[in-house]
């Protein structure tokens, strides 16, 4: 279980900071593509709620320290998602290319309608995207696009035995 968790908070890590070091400042970019929350999508369905909820709180975590965001909102969202995400950990294989690409588009959705309920009581404090924009179709685009590969990618890292999550 601590092998578990460390590895989950080594790639959380990794992966924002490859956001914010490397794809933020790739200028011709009209959004960047959010590979944490394709990860919190992954620790959800193989991990279950507390794992999801774990490491949404600790991917926002990472990227509200990284970036000028309000601090607690990239958190807040993420948790939620995480938490949610986690009822269906036994439900689907996730060993398929078109699934973890379906679960990243409703998370992106999920994400985009959770930050605009948020921006609802803090309007000048949190910029959201609009549903028809350049920058969320990117960014959505992204997300299902990278999502079977990235899965793939963690598989790597984790196998099951006897429906238990291991390190390899």
């Amino acid at each position: 279980m601590i092998k578990y968790a460390v590895t989950m908070l080594l790639i959380l890590l990794g992966f924002a900071l490859f956001e914010a070091a490397i794809l933020s400042n790739i200028f011709f970019l009209p959004a960047i593509p959010d590979f944490l929350l394709i990860c919190v999508m992954f620790f959800s369905f193989n991990g279950g709620k507390i794992a999801g909820e774990c490491a949404g709180f600790l991917s926002g975590l990472f990227l509200d320290c990284l970036s000028g965001c309000p601090f607690g909102l990239n958190s807040l969202y993420r948790l939620v998602i995480g938490y949610f995400a986690g009822y269906f950990q036994k439900t689907f294989t996730l060993d398929a290319i078109i699934l973890p690409a379906i679960i990243c588009f409703l998370a992106t959705l999920l994400k985009f309608f959770l930050t605009s309920v948020i921006s609802l009581f803090y309007p000048n404090v949190v910029n959201t995207y609009r549903l028809f924009s350049l920058e969320f179709g990117f960014e959505l685009a992204m997300n299902v696009i990278l999502a079977p590969p990235v899965f793939k990618l963690l598989h790597c890292f984790f196998t099951k035995d006897n429906g238990r999550e291991n390190i390899r």
